[in-house]
């Protein structure tokens, strides 16, 4: 199978979907991982279809030594920690260049896949066309020959109660729900027939520029773009919850990526009312940089109020942050 094939996404909507056809799965707070193997050969693929097999070398061995040697498997890669808990940062540490670190950080904290769909089983059978409720029940009779400490099936359910359980009980590596249509088959690179849910909305977003603090050096807020249906990035709205003992670090890194347009859509305004001369003026960067924000309310394709910076997101590409995420549940 293509190791180019896109994962099926989620649309994200306000409340949990009700009624008969839906199957229900937490939401792990992780990258989302394709795992392909044939015979010797192991690949492992980002969302945004970047290679992550040298990041995780310990998931490569763990796959390496289970007994099924051929399969495309798409899931969560998490790293629990000794509490139970699962670390996001830790999955960022892992995006480092040098083989050596990563090596330590794996041997430090393993990483494990959390299974939740199959697109090639074992014995070579391709899946992608059948309905979810096949594929839920193929990828649970191949198991026993995915078994491994590393690889775990995540939970699913057709019980609204557990959802909502599932919903509420964050904190412990769960940011939400997954709601899935057990009759649809999978549907690379689209969002129908699969919604998520979370306390709160968010959206990821490119970085397009940055304004500097008023009365001392360093960034202030970070401008916040979204990719149109045209393909230009447009402006929709900032963000200034940076964490002080950040800001220099961070500033460092913006100023190396300095460079025109920023926002090839719309653009930032002028200067507001309490805006002087320095913090008025916005540098476009490269769209390299894509942050998750939370905000409460959108309004004309923009974020009504600024938003709370959440974390960076190196596993995600920029052109995937697309101006769909604002739409109305």
């Amino acid at each position: 199978m293509d190791s180019a094939i896109e994962p099926m996404e989620a649309r994200a909507v306000a409340a949990i979907p009700e009624g008969p056809g839906w199957q229900y799965e937490p939401k792990w707070d992780g990258f989302r991982c394709l795992a392909f193997r044939d015979r010797d050969a192991i690949e492992l693929r980002s969302k945004s279809g970047q290679p992550l097999a040298r990041y995780f070398p310990d998931l490569v061995a763990a796959l390496r030594e289970v007994s099924a040697t051929r399969f495309v498997l798409d899931g969560e890669l998490v790293i629990p920690m000794d509490d139970g808990t699962l670390s996001f940062e830790e999955l960022q540490m892992r995006l480092h260049p040098a083989e050596s670190r990563v090596r330590k950080l794996a041997a430090a904290h393993p990483a494990r896949l959390m299974l939740f769909d199959m697109l090639l089983a074992p014995d070579g059978t391709t899946l992608v066309e059948r309905s979810l409720a096949e594929r839920r029940s193929a990828l649970e009779a191949a198991m026993p020959t995915l078994s491994h400490p590393a690889v775990a099936l995540s939970p699913a359910s057709y019980d609204i109660a557990q959802a909502q359980a599932w919903l509420h009980a964050l904190g412990t590596g769960r940011d939400g729900v997954v709601a899935k249509r057990l009759d649809l088959p999978y549907r690379a690179g689209r969002r129908d027939g699969m919604a998520k849910i979370k306390l709160v909305r968010s959206a990821d977003c490119v970085v397009g520029g940055f304004r500097y603090l008023a009365k001392q050096p360093g960034v202030g807020s970070l401008l916040l773009g979204l990719y149109d249906d045209a393909g230009l990035l447009d402006h929709v709205g900032f963000t200034s919850t940076i964490a002080a003992a950040e800001r220099a670090a961070l500033t460092q890194r913006l100023e190396t990526l300095i460079e025109p347009p920023g926002f090839t859509g719309a653009a930032p305004g002028g200067p507001s009312r309490w805006s002087n001369a320095r913090s008025a003026e916005w540098q476009p960067l490269r769209p390299e940089l894509v942050v998750e924000v939370q905000f409460d309310h959108v309004s004309g394709g923009r974020f009504r109020h600024g938003t709370t910076l959440l974390r960076f997101r190196p596993d995600k590409a920029p052109q995937q942050c697309r101006m769909e995420q604002l739409g109305q549940p």
